[in-house]
């Protein structure tokens, strides 16, 4: 019986997607132009690419890795999701999607497959938030991580459990299910 076996298929989805959601979430705290986003999109899928092919990966990185190389889900079998209609509601629907998926893999897996997907989701929003230089004028000028996205970073260290020393934090009772 492998890692996956552990979820259903809905919980699957949402660990399958955890990064992206720490990725929209650092996006979503401050929009950049095309290029941005260009650049923001291909730090979210490289630093999950590293992180799950990288040595010493644990059950649950290697599942999700042999998910990465198959066949994508169906859309048809997606679970139904509530539409943003701001910004900030998809910041905080992201958000609070990632509070869910860390408690899920942190009751469901063991403290290394838990840790290691918590470094995932962690090397997601540094690389998203550094990926493109926010404001300035036709690339001059700006910075590298804008104050929202310090933010947005200071809100998923805690949602995430990844200390400022590079320890973890355990969460022990679930989110709220009905909010995401």
């Amino acid at each position: 019986m492998g890692v996956k076996d552990n979820f259903t298929a809905d919980e699957w989805f949402r660990v399958m997607t955890g990064p992206g959601r720490v990725g929209a979430a650092v996006v979503a705290a401050s929009p950049s132009g095309v290029t941005g986003l260009v650049a923001e999109a291909q730090a979210i899928a490289a630093a999950i690419r590293e992180q799950v092919s990288g040595p010493g990966r644990t059950p649950l990185l290697e599942a999700m890795a042999a998910d990465l190389m198959g066949t994508p889900p169906d859309a048809q079998s997606r679970p139904p999701q509530e539409r943003a209609r701001t910004m900030e509601d998809a910041r905080a629907q992201s958000i609070e999607a990632v509070r869910q998926v860390v408690w899920l893999v942190s009751s469901k897996t063991s403290p290394e497959d838990a840790a290691a997907y918590r470094q995932l989701l962690w090397s997601v929003a540094e690389r998203t938030a550094g990926a493109a230089k926010e404001g300035g004028f036709l690339g001059i000028g700006g910075e590298q991580v804008s104050d929202r996205e310090r933010a947005a970073l200071d809100e998923l260290r805690g949602v995430i459990g990844v200390g400022m020393d590079g320890g973890s934090v355990t969460h022990e009772t679930p989110p709220n299910p009905g909010s995401v």
